[in-house]
């Protein structure tokens, strides 16, 4: 019984053609339920000779195909021009029927055909689909081993050559150090989030704990949101150990955010840091800044005022 189940099961989604054992019955029971059905409606309508087929045709399509469906219409035609509930005869009105219950079997039949066409199609887009992100998944997984080696790599050759020059290995080791922390926790964000108090302290806790300020309620930030607000406050902080709070002994940095009606909005003010004078044109981290939020109805602000840089995050928080 379980056996048979599957069977009509794949054949009404699509996903197999059922037996031609099993078709045949399914019809045939279809017919049988159908010729029931049509004479219990005798004892009421005796006129009723096709109508009861219907379900029968469209079922039988929609199991075994437009083969068994078109079986079935002619079938169920056959039935109700030869089996009589009554005394009435076949006439010139029944076969006209007989011809309009074809025509309208004919339509359902191939609305079913056609229905099963499109569903086997997005099946199949689906298989493709999820063989194309394991395989990119497969990529990025490479992608990202190999980067940490080379950063690995880059990080051993530039201490043994800045070994003797131990301030500016420091400030390089910083940077390094943020990259790679910022690398690892994409890799971990991509299918899992993270909270942003996490987030951040990761990414600019390379600079020293000393030179941030956190406020803000803990925050779970799912998968997508996190890994666009991670590259973000990676920017930022690259941008704040070049030039801003982060290249000044004295600089400073806070960051805050806040939820309201189921938006996220996330400060960042820098201060003590180098006056910037002059913004240049600008490049691939303005356009990222600007472009990583659209996906969450969302805007990125930056200003350069006097006591600091000054950016504003707003975002839509998608359900966890």
């Amino acid at each position: 019984m379980k056996k048979l189940i599957d069977e009509f099961r794949r054949g009404w989604q699509g996903i197999s053609q059922p037996s031609l054992l099993f078709s045949t019955a399914f019809a045939a029971g279809c017919l049988a339920l159908s010729t029931i059905a049509r004479w219990g409606v005798a004892q009421i309508r005796p006129d009723v000779f096709f109508t009861p087929y219907f379900p029968a045709v469209f079922l039988a399509a929609a199991v075994g195909g437009a083969r068994f469906g078109i079986a079935t219409a002619i079938a169920g035609g056959v039935l109700g021009v030869t089996v009589n509930f009554s005394s009435a005869t076949a006439d010139s009105a029944r076969l006209a029927l007989l011809l309009m219950f074809w025509a309208v079997c004919g339509v359902a039949i191939w609305g079913v055909e056609h229905y099963r066409t499109i569903v086997a199609q997005q099946r199949e887009d689906s298989k493709r689909l999820i063989r194309e992100e394991e395989y990119r998944k497969l990529l990025v997984e490479e992608l990202q081993h190999r980067l940490k080696n080379k950063t690995s790599t880059i990080h051993a050759v530039l201490h043994q050559v800045l070994q003797d020059q131990p301030q500016i290995w420091g400030s390089i080791d910083r940077r390094l150090r943020a990259l790679s922390a910022t690398d690892d926790l994409i890799a971990r964000l991509d299918g899992s989030g993270c909270d942003i108090k996490d987030m951040l302290r990761s990414e600019l806790g390379p600079y020293g704990h000393v030179r941030f300020n956190l406020n803000g309620d803990s925050l779970f930030l799912p998968a997508k949101l996190a890994v666009s607000l991670a590259l973000i406050f990676h920017e930022l902080a690259t941008n704040a150990g070049k030039y801003g709070a982060f290249s000044s002994a004295r600089g400073l940095l806070q960051v805050s955010w806040s939820v309201s009606e189921g938006r996220l909005n996330v400060t960042w003010d820098e201060t003590e840091g180098p006056v910037v004078e002059k913004v240049g044109p600008a490049g691939f981290g303005t356009k990222l800044l600007q472009s990583a939020l659209r996906a969450f109805d969302g805007k990125t602000e930056i200003s350069f005022l006097k006591t600091g840089v000054h950016c504003t995050m707003q975002c839509r928080l998608p359900a966890s």
